[in-house]
C-alpha cells in the first residue's frame, strides 16, 4: 500500500474529479475505487475507504444547493429513510466481498453503467423547476419502492448508485435535473453514514488515504453544484465513457 505524498496528491486530484462527476451525474467512484485498488488496497478496504469522501462530498453539495435556494428536505428525508435497511444489508455484504471477486464485480458494474448511460433517453434537462404541481401519489410510491432497492447497491459497492438514482428521480418521479441532483446528494449522504459505520467497525478503512480523497471530493462537489445549475452534462459523459473503457480493460486484465 502506497501512502507517499505523490499518492496523496493524486488521490486528492482524483477526488476532485470524482466529486464533480458524482454531483453532476454519477460514476465518480469508478475513478476512485480502482485508484485505491491500484495503490495496493484490497477491494473491500478500497470500498470502505472511498466512503469517507462520498459522505463529505455529499454534505458539501447539500450545503451548496441550499445556499443557492435548492432544497426540499422533507421529500429528501423520506426517500433517504427507505434506503437504510438495504444500505445496512448491502454494507455487510460489501465487507465480506472477496478481493478478486470484487475486481470482477467492479468491471461488470462499469460495463453495465456504460450501457445504461447510452440508453438514458431524453430525461436529462437543464431546467430548474422551483414551482410546479405536487408530485402525483403513484409517482411518489414507485419512487420510494425503487429507491429502497437502490439502497442495497449503495451500501454494497456504491459505484454507479448515482446513475441508478437519476432515472428514478427524474423519469419515475418527474423531477427536473436540478431537483434530481439536489435529492440525490441528500440520499447518498444519508445512507453513506450507515455504510461508513459498518466498514469502520470492520476495520476496512485506511483513514489517511480516505482523507486525501475527501479533500478533493469536497472541492469537486462545491464546483459541481454551481456547474450543474448552469450547464448540461454531455462533456462529463464523454470523459467518463473514455475512463470506463480504460478501467474495464485494466480490471479485467488484472483479474
Amino acid at each position: 500500500m502506497s501512502t507517499s505524498p505523490e499518492s496523496l496528491i493524486l488521490l486528492a486530484l482524483l477526488g476532485a474529479i470524482s466529486g464533480f462527476l458524482n454531483v453532476t451525474a454519477g460514476g465518480g467512484s469508478l475513478l476512485t475505487v480502482p485508484a485505491l485498488v491500484f495503490l495496493g488496497l484490497p477491494g473491500p478496504v478500497a470500498n470502505g475507504t472511498n466512503r469517507i469522501g462520498i459522505l463529505l462530498q455529499n454534505l458539501t453539495a447539500i450545503w451548496a444547493f441550499r445556499n443557492r435556494g435548492f432544497s426540499a428536505f422533507k421529500l429528501s428525508f423520506s426517500l433517504s429513510l427507505v434506503t437504510l435497511p438495504g444500505a445496512l444489508a448491502g454494507a455487510y455484504m460489501g465487507v465480506e466481498l472477496d478481493g478478486e471477486l470484487f475486481n470482477k464485480v467492479l468491471a461488470g458494474v462499469m460495463i453495465g453503467v456504460m450501457i445504461i448511460m447510452q440508453f438514458q433517453g431524453n430525461w436529462k434537462t437543464n431546467e430548474s423547476v422551483t414551482e410546479r404541481p405536487p408530485i402525483p401519489q403513484s409517482r411518489l410510491v414507485w419512487g420510494h419502492i425503487l429507491m429502497a432497492l437502490v439502497g442495497i447497491w449503495g451500501g454494497f459497492i456504491q459505484i454507479g448508485v448515482g446513475f441508478l438514482m437519476m432515472p428514478i428521480l427524474s423519469r419515475v418521479m418527474g423531477l427536473s435535473l436540478i431537483e434530481t441532483n439536489m435529492h440525490k446528494v441528500f440520499i447518498i449522504a444519508f445512507f453513506s453514514i450507515v455504510a461508513l459505520t459498518v466498514f469502520a467497525s470492520a476495520g476496512q478503512i485506511v483513514w489517511l488515504l480516505g482523507g486525501a480523497l475527501a479533500i478533493g471530493n469536497m472541492v469537486g462537489a462545491y464546483v459541481a453544484v454551481r456547474v450543474s445549475i448552469a450547464r448540461g452534462e454531455k462533456f462529463i459523459y464523454w470523459m467518463l465513457n473514455a475512463m470506463l473503457v480504460l478501467m474495464i480493460a485494466k480490471l479485467l486484465w488484472d483479474s
